[in-house]
Protein backbone atom coordinates (compact mmCIF):
# COMPACT_ATOMS: atom_id res chain seq x y z
CA UNK A 1 0.00 0.00 0.00
CA UNK A 2 1.70 3.57 -1.15
CA UNK A 3 2.28 5.96 1.62
CA UNK A 4 0.32 9.30 1.71
CA UNK A 5 1.90 12.13 -0.15
CA UNK A 6 3.98 14.36 2.70
CA UNK A 7 1.81 17.60 3.62
CA UNK A 8 4.10 21.08 2.85
CA UNK A 9 3.04 23.55 5.09
CA UNK A 10 2.86 26.65 2.44
CA UNK A 11 5.18 29.15 3.41
CA UNK A 12 3.82 31.92 6.16
CA UNK A 13 4.58 35.69 5.09
CA UNK A 14 7.20 36.52 7.84
CA UNK A 15 9.14 33.48 6.06
CA UNK A 16 8.97 34.91 2.97
CA UNK A 17 9.74 38.56 4.01
CA UNK A 18 13.04 37.07 5.55
CA UNK A 19 13.64 34.81 2.19
CA UNK A 20 13.40 38.39 0.65
CA UNK A 21 15.23 39.67 2.39
CA UNK A 22 18.11 37.50 2.25
CA UNK A 23 17.92 37.89 -1.43
CA UNK A 24 18.12 41.04 -1.14
CA UNK A 25 21.43 41.19 1.00
CA UNK A 26 23.11 38.29 -1.05
CA UNK A 27 22.73 39.93 -3.91
CA UNK A 28 23.94 43.29 -2.56
CA UNK A 29 27.09 41.63 -0.65
CA UNK A 30 28.25 40.46 -4.38
CA UNK A 31 27.86 43.94 -5.60
CA UNK A 32 30.06 45.20 -2.74
CA UNK A 33 32.81 42.80 -3.34
CA UNK A 34 32.95 42.92 -7.15
CA UNK A 35 32.75 47.16 -6.82
CA UNK A 36 35.77 47.09 -4.34
CA UNK A 37 37.84 44.97 -6.73
CA UNK A 38 37.11 46.92 -9.34
CA UNK A 39 37.74 49.90 -7.28
CA UNK A 40 41.33 48.81 -6.57
CA UNK A 41 42.45 47.71 -10.07
CA UNK A 42 41.16 51.08 -11.83
CA UNK A 43 43.13 53.26 -9.21
CA UNK A 44 46.26 51.04 -9.72
CA UNK A 45 46.31 50.37 -13.42
CA UNK A 46 44.82 53.95 -13.97
CA UNK A 47 48.12 55.56 -11.91
CA UNK A 48 50.84 53.06 -14.25
CA UNK A 49 49.09 54.12 -17.35
CA UNK A 50 48.44 57.74 -17.09
CA UNK A 51 44.91 56.75 -17.86
CA UNK A 52 43.15 59.67 -15.84
CA UNK A 53 39.91 58.82 -16.90
CA UNK A 54 40.10 55.50 -15.32
CA UNK A 55 40.90 56.78 -11.87
CA UNK A 56 37.76 59.22 -12.41
CA UNK A 57 35.76 56.13 -13.23
CA UNK A 58 37.49 54.55 -10.33
CA UNK A 59 35.86 57.05 -8.10
CA UNK A 60 32.66 56.80 -9.73
CA UNK A 61 32.88 53.18 -8.65
CA UNK A 62 33.66 54.46 -5.45
CA UNK A 63 30.79 55.94 -5.00
CA UNK A 64 28.29 52.53 -5.76
CA UNK A 65 29.98 51.17 -2.65
CA UNK A 66 28.05 53.70 -0.79
CA UNK A 67 24.67 52.96 -2.59
CA UNK A 68 25.63 49.16 -2.05
CA UNK A 69 25.98 49.59 1.98
CA UNK A 70 22.38 52.11 1.76
CA UNK A 71 20.37 49.02 -0.27
CA UNK A 72 22.31 46.55 2.24
CA UNK A 73 21.04 48.40 5.48
CA UNK A 74 17.42 49.17 3.71
CA UNK A 75 17.31 45.25 2.73
CA UNK A 76 17.96 44.48 6.31
CA UNK A 77 15.77 47.47 8.24
CA UNK A 78 12.89 46.58 4.83
CA UNK A 79 12.63 42.84 6.88
CA UNK A 80 11.38 44.37 10.46
CA UNK A 81 8.43 43.06 11.33
CA UNK A 82 5.50 45.64 11.60
CA UNK A 83 5.67 47.50 15.22
CA UNK A 84 3.64 50.12 17.22
CA UNK A 85 5.42 52.70 15.45
CA UNK A 86 5.04 51.01 12.36
CA UNK A 87 1.94 48.97 12.00
CA UNK A 88 1.78 48.47 8.03
CA UNK A 89 5.65 47.15 8.35
CA UNK A 90 9.13 49.30 7.29
CA UNK A 91 8.99 48.32 3.42
CA UNK A 92 8.34 52.10 2.56
CA UNK A 93 12.52 52.11 3.58
CA UNK A 94 13.32 50.56 0.34
CA UNK A 95 11.08 53.03 -1.14
CA UNK A 96 13.04 55.91 -0.06
CA UNK A 97 15.79 53.89 -0.57
CA UNK A 98 14.51 53.74 -4.42
CA UNK A 99 14.08 57.18 -4.70
CA UNK A 100 17.76 58.22 -3.49
CA UNK A 101 19.13 55.94 -6.23
CA UNK A 102 16.93 57.28 -8.74
CA UNK A 103 18.38 60.87 -7.65
CA UNK A 104 21.76 59.58 -7.77
CA UNK A 105 21.44 57.86 -11.38
CA UNK A 106 20.54 61.49 -12.42
CA UNK A 107 23.30 63.39 -10.73
CA UNK A 108 25.69 60.82 -12.60
CA UNK A 109 23.74 61.55 -15.65
CA UNK A 110 24.09 65.14 -15.41
CA UNK A 111 28.15 64.66 -14.41
CA UNK A 112 28.63 62.73 -17.77
CA UNK A 113 26.75 65.52 -19.92
CA UNK A 114 28.99 68.21 -17.97
CA UNK A 115 32.03 66.39 -18.86
CA UNK A 116 31.49 65.43 -21.84
CA UNK A 117 31.13 69.27 -23.10
CA UNK A 118 34.42 70.08 -21.55
CA UNK A 119 36.01 67.11 -22.67
CA UNK A 120 35.00 68.13 -26.25
CA UNK A 121 36.79 71.94 -25.00
CA UNK A 122 39.99 69.95 -24.11
CA UNK A 123 40.92 67.68 -26.08
CA UNK A 124 44.53 68.42 -27.00
CA UNK A 125 44.97 68.04 -23.42
CA UNK A 126 44.99 64.42 -23.10
CA UNK A 127 48.37 62.57 -22.25
CA UNK A 128 49.59 59.68 -23.62
CA UNK A 129 48.05 56.28 -22.58
CA UNK A 130 49.39 52.64 -21.85
CA UNK A 131 47.36 50.18 -23.35
CA UNK A 132 47.06 48.35 -20.18
CA UNK A 133 44.68 51.31 -19.22
CA UNK A 134 42.18 50.11 -22.36
CA UNK A 135 42.40 46.11 -20.93
CA UNK A 136 41.30 47.09 -17.83
CA UNK A 137 38.64 49.54 -19.06
CA UNK A 138 37.16 46.46 -20.88
CA UNK A 139 37.65 44.29 -18.06
CA UNK A 140 35.32 46.78 -16.09
CA UNK A 141 32.87 47.06 -18.78
CA UNK A 142 32.24 43.39 -18.51
CA UNK A 143 32.43 42.40 -14.95
CA UNK A 144 29.80 45.82 -14.52
CA UNK A 145 27.65 44.28 -17.24
CA UNK A 146 27.53 41.19 -15.36
CA UNK A 147 26.71 42.16 -12.30
CA UNK A 148 23.71 44.64 -14.13
CA UNK A 149 22.31 41.26 -14.82
CA UNK A 150 22.80 39.84 -12.24
CA UNK A 151 21.65 41.89 -10.25
CA UNK A 152 18.24 42.81 -12.52
CA UNK A 153 17.26 39.25 -12.18
CA UNK A 154 17.57 39.12 -8.66
CA UNK A 155 15.22 41.87 -8.75
CA UNK A 156 12.49 40.89 -10.48
CA UNK A 157 12.73 37.70 -8.73
CA UNK A 158 12.27 39.11 -5.54
CA UNK A 159 10.08 41.85 -6.55
CA UNK A 160 12.63 44.22 -4.88
CA UNK A 161 12.48 48.04 -6.82
CA UNK A 162 15.62 49.02 -4.45
CA UNK A 163 17.44 46.63 -6.46
CA UNK A 164 16.56 47.28 -9.73
CA UNK A 165 17.78 50.76 -8.93
CA UNK A 166 21.02 49.24 -7.93
CA UNK A 167 21.00 47.17 -11.15
CA UNK A 168 20.38 50.16 -12.94
CA UNK A 169 23.14 52.40 -11.43
CA UNK A 170 25.73 49.26 -12.18
CA UNK A 171 24.59 49.44 -15.82
CA UNK A 172 25.79 53.48 -15.42
CA UNK A 173 29.14 51.79 -14.46
CA UNK A 174 28.75 49.76 -17.50
CA UNK A 175 27.91 52.83 -19.80
CA UNK A 176 30.40 54.84 -17.86
CA UNK A 177 33.49 51.78 -18.63
CA UNK A 178 32.55 51.71 -22.23
CA UNK A 179 32.72 55.67 -22.69
CA UNK A 180 36.43 55.07 -21.11
CA UNK A 181 36.97 51.93 -23.20
CA UNK A 182 36.14 54.13 -26.11
CA UNK A 183 37.83 57.48 -25.13
CA UNK A 184 41.25 55.49 -24.42
CA UNK A 185 40.55 53.49 -27.69
CA UNK A 186 40.11 56.48 -29.75
CA UNK A 187 43.05 57.98 -28.27
CA UNK A 188 44.55 55.03 -28.87
CA UNK A 189 43.81 55.40 -32.71
CA UNK A 190 43.98 58.80 -33.01
CA UNK A 191 40.27 60.33 -32.34
CA UNK A 192 40.14 61.40 -28.99
CA UNK A 193 36.43 63.07 -29.68
CA UNK A 194 35.14 59.55 -29.39
CA UNK A 195 35.19 59.17 -25.93
CA UNK A 196 33.09 62.80 -25.12
CA UNK A 197 30.17 62.28 -27.77
CA UNK A 198 30.14 58.95 -26.46
CA UNK A 199 29.41 60.09 -22.85
CA UNK A 200 26.90 62.88 -24.10
CA UNK A 201 24.30 60.30 -24.85
CA UNK A 202 25.45 57.76 -22.29
CA UNK A 203 24.67 60.46 -19.68
CA UNK A 204 21.14 61.56 -21.26
CA UNK A 205 20.67 57.38 -21.07
CA UNK A 206 21.80 57.50 -17.61
CA UNK A 207 19.52 60.67 -16.54
CA UNK A 208 16.76 59.41 -18.19
CA UNK A 209 16.47 56.02 -15.97
CA UNK A 210 17.44 57.85 -12.86
CA UNK A 211 14.74 60.27 -13.42
CA UNK A 212 12.57 57.20 -14.39
CA UNK A 213 13.38 55.10 -11.40
CA UNK A 214 12.82 58.14 -9.27
CA UNK A 215 9.29 59.27 -10.23
CA UNK A 216 8.46 56.07 -9.76
CA UNK A 217 9.09 55.64 -6.14
CA UNK A 218 7.87 58.98 -5.67
CA UNK A 219 4.04 57.50 -7.08
CA UNK A 220 5.01 54.63 -4.72
CA UNK A 221 5.02 57.10 -1.62
CA UNK A 222 1.99 59.66 -2.61
CA UNK A 223 0.42 56.16 -2.55
CA UNK A 224 -0.84 55.94 -6.39
CA UNK A 225 -2.81 52.81 -6.95
CA UNK A 226 -2.25 49.97 -9.27
CA UNK A 227 -2.98 49.93 -13.01
CA UNK A 228 -6.31 49.53 -14.53
CA UNK A 229 -5.41 46.28 -16.32
CA UNK A 230 -4.53 45.18 -12.12
CA UNK A 231 -7.67 46.36 -10.92
CA UNK A 232 -9.72 44.91 -13.24
CA UNK A 233 -8.21 41.13 -12.33
CA UNK A 234 -8.65 42.30 -8.49
CA UNK A 235 -12.49 43.44 -8.91
CA UNK A 236 -12.95 40.08 -10.80
CA UNK A 237 -11.77 37.76 -8.10
CA UNK A 238 -13.70 39.53 -5.44
CA UNK A 239 -16.83 39.58 -7.13
CA UNK A 240 -17.15 36.32 -8.09
CA UNK A 241 -16.51 35.22 -4.50
CA UNK A 242 -19.58 32.99 -3.45
CA UNK A 243 -21.78 35.65 -1.32
CA UNK A 244 -20.68 39.03 -2.71
CA UNK A 245 -23.01 40.74 -4.56
CA UNK A 246 -21.39 44.06 -5.13
CA UNK A 247 -17.98 45.38 -4.61
CA UNK A 248 -17.53 49.20 -4.25
CA UNK A 249 -14.79 51.75 -2.73
CA UNK A 250 -11.82 49.45 -4.11
CA UNK A 251 -8.22 51.47 -2.80
CA UNK A 252 -4.94 49.83 -3.72
CA UNK A 253 -1.79 50.66 -3.20
CA UNK A 254 2.14 49.32 -2.90
CA UNK A 255 5.05 49.17 -0.20
CA UNK A 256 7.68 48.21 -2.03
CA UNK A 257 7.59 44.56 -3.35
CA UNK A 258 3.95 43.92 -1.68
CA UNK A 259 0.44 45.63 -2.72
CA UNK A 260 -2.38 46.32 -0.07
CA UNK A 261 -6.01 46.61 -0.99
CA UNK A 262 -9.50 48.00 0.87
CA UNK A 263 -12.82 47.21 -0.30
CA UNK A 264 -16.42 47.53 0.24
CA UNK A 265 -17.69 44.20 -0.28
CA UNK A 266 -21.81 44.05 -0.35
CA UNK A 267 -23.78 41.01 0.75
CA UNK A 268 -27.34 40.11 1.36
CA UNK A 269 -28.55 42.57 3.97
CA UNK A 270 -30.06 39.33 5.78
CA UNK A 271 -27.23 37.58 6.75
CA UNK A 272 -25.71 37.02 9.83
CA UNK A 273 -22.68 38.81 11.48
CA UNK A 274 -21.25 35.42 11.30
CA UNK A 275 -21.92 34.66 7.73
CA UNK A 276 -21.10 38.06 6.50
CA UNK A 277 -17.33 37.56 8.44
CA UNK A 278 -17.63 33.95 6.48
CA UNK A 279 -17.52 35.78 3.37
CA UNK A 280 -15.12 38.31 4.09
CA UNK A 281 -12.69 35.45 5.06
CA UNK A 282 -13.79 33.78 1.37
CA UNK A 283 -12.82 37.45 -0.12
CA UNK A 284 -9.46 37.13 1.49
CA UNK A 285 -7.99 34.15 0.59
CA UNK A 286 -9.34 34.51 -2.97
CA UNK A 287 -7.52 37.46 -3.45
CA UNK A 288 -4.48 36.07 -1.53
CA UNK A 289 -4.08 33.04 -3.63
CA UNK A 290 -4.64 34.49 -7.31
CA UNK A 291 -3.08 37.91 -6.11
CA UNK A 292 0.46 36.62 -4.57
CA UNK A 293 1.49 40.58 -4.70
CA UNK A 294 -1.35 41.10 -2.51
CA UNK A 295 -0.11 41.11 0.93
CA UNK A 296 -3.20 42.34 2.92
CA UNK A 297 -6.26 42.91 2.20
CA UNK A 298 -8.95 44.87 4.37
CA UNK A 299 -12.96 43.85 3.66
CA UNK A 300 -15.62 45.71 4.56
CA UNK A 301 -19.19 44.10 4.84
CA UNK A 302 -21.48 45.89 3.64
CA UNK A 303 -25.68 45.14 3.39
CA UNK A 304 -25.89 47.57 0.59
CA UNK A 305 -24.15 50.11 -1.93
CA UNK A 306 -23.04 53.04 0.26
CA UNK A 307 -22.84 55.28 -3.42
CA UNK A 308 -26.99 54.49 -3.36
CA UNK A 309 -27.44 55.92 0.20
CA UNK A 310 -28.75 59.31 0.69
CA UNK A 311 -26.20 62.34 1.18
CA UNK A 312 -28.59 63.15 3.98
CA UNK A 313 -30.49 61.11 5.91
CA UNK A 314 -33.52 62.45 7.05
CA UNK A 315 -32.77 62.01 10.76
CA UNK A 316 -31.41 59.87 13.29
CA UNK A 317 -32.07 56.10 12.97
CA UNK A 318 -32.74 54.62 16.50
CA UNK A 319 -30.34 52.69 18.51
CA UNK A 320 -31.31 49.24 19.23
CA UNK A 321 -31.70 49.78 23.15
CA UNK A 322 -34.67 52.52 21.78
CA UNK A 323 -35.87 49.82 19.37
CA UNK A 324 -36.12 47.32 22.06
CA UNK A 325 -38.29 49.67 24.10
CA UNK A 326 -40.96 50.64 21.37
CA UNK A 327 -40.92 46.42 20.85
CA UNK A 328 -41.66 45.76 24.52
CA UNK A 329 -44.74 48.28 24.54
CA UNK A 330 -45.84 46.75 20.77
CA UNK A 331 -46.09 43.35 21.74
CA UNK A 332 -47.88 44.48 25.00
CA UNK A 333 -47.72 43.40 28.86
CA UNK A 334 -49.31 39.87 28.39
CA UNK A 335 -47.15 39.20 25.32
CA UNK A 336 -44.24 36.84 26.06
CA UNK A 337 -40.72 38.63 25.82
CA UNK A 338 -39.20 38.14 22.68
CA UNK A 339 -36.85 34.99 21.90
CA UNK A 340 -34.72 37.22 19.70
CA UNK A 341 -34.94 40.57 17.53
CA UNK A 342 -33.33 41.79 14.22
CA UNK A 343 -32.79 45.12 13.75
CA UNK A 344 -31.78 45.94 9.87
CA UNK A 345 -30.59 49.31 8.43
CA UNK A 346 -31.58 49.64 5.02
CA UNK A 347 -32.16 52.70 2.82
CA UNK A 348 -32.20 55.02 5.94
CA UNK A 349 -34.41 53.22 7.44
CA UNK A 350 -35.68 50.59 9.85
CA UNK A 351 -36.76 46.92 9.57
CA UNK A 352 -37.29 45.17 12.59
CA UNK A 353 -38.11 41.41 13.04
CA UNK A 354 -39.66 39.88 15.83
CA UNK A 355 -39.40 36.27 16.93
CA UNK A 356 -41.65 34.85 19.70
CA UNK A 357 -41.17 31.55 21.94
CA UNK A 358 -44.65 30.93 21.11
CA UNK A 359 -47.83 31.15 19.05
CA UNK A 360 -50.23 33.61 20.53
CA UNK A 361 -53.99 33.60 20.72
CA UNK A 362 -56.03 34.46 17.59
CA UNK A 363 -57.21 37.71 19.73
CA UNK A 364 -53.89 38.54 21.05
CA UNK A 365 -52.75 38.43 16.98
CA UNK A 366 -55.48 40.74 16.11
CA UNK A 367 -54.31 43.44 18.46
CA UNK A 368 -50.83 42.86 17.83
CA UNK A 369 -51.52 43.60 14.27
CA UNK A 370 -53.28 46.85 14.95
CA UNK A 371 -50.85 48.11 17.31
CA UNK A 372 -48.17 47.38 14.62
CA UNK A 373 -49.93 49.43 11.97
CA UNK A 374 -50.14 51.75 14.21
CA UNK A 375 -46.77 52.33 15.08
CA UNK A 376 -45.73 52.20 11.41
CA UNK A 377 -47.72 55.19 10.69
CA UNK A 378 -46.88 56.98 13.93
CA UNK A 379 -42.80 56.28 13.48
CA UNK A 380 -41.97 56.94 9.54
CA UNK A 381 -38.41 55.81 10.10
CA UNK A 382 -39.49 52.22 10.33
CA UNK A 383 -40.11 50.88 7.10
CA UNK A 384 -41.17 47.24 8.48
CA UNK A 385 -41.98 45.16 11.39
CA UNK A 386 -42.79 41.58 11.28
CA UNK A 387 -43.62 39.17 14.25
CA UNK A 388 -42.82 35.51 13.45
CA UNK A 389 -44.03 33.25 16.33
CA UNK A 390 -42.24 29.83 16.88
CA UNK A 391 -44.05 26.70 16.63
CA UNK A 392 -44.02 24.63 19.58
CA UNK A 393 -41.96 21.08 19.41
Amino acid sequence: MPLPAPIVPSPRPGDTDAARSRGIQRATLIAIVTNATLTLGQIVIGLFANAFSLVADAAHTLSDLVTDFMVLIAGRRGADPADTAHPYGHDRIETVTTMVLGAVLAAVGIGFLWSSGVRLQNMAAAPPLHPAALAMALLTLAAKEGLFRFTLAAAHRLRAPMLEANAWHARSDAASSLVVAAGIGGSLAGYPFLEPLAAAVVGFLILSMGLRLAWKAVRELIDTGLPEEELARLRHTIETTPGVIGLHDMRTRRMAGRVLCDAHVQVDPRLTVSEGHRVSDEVYLRVRNAHPEVRDVLVHIDPEDDADLQAAPPGPLPERAEILEEVRALLGADAPAPKRVQIHYLGQRVEVEIILPAPLPPAALDALARRREACLRSHPRYRAIRVYCQLAP
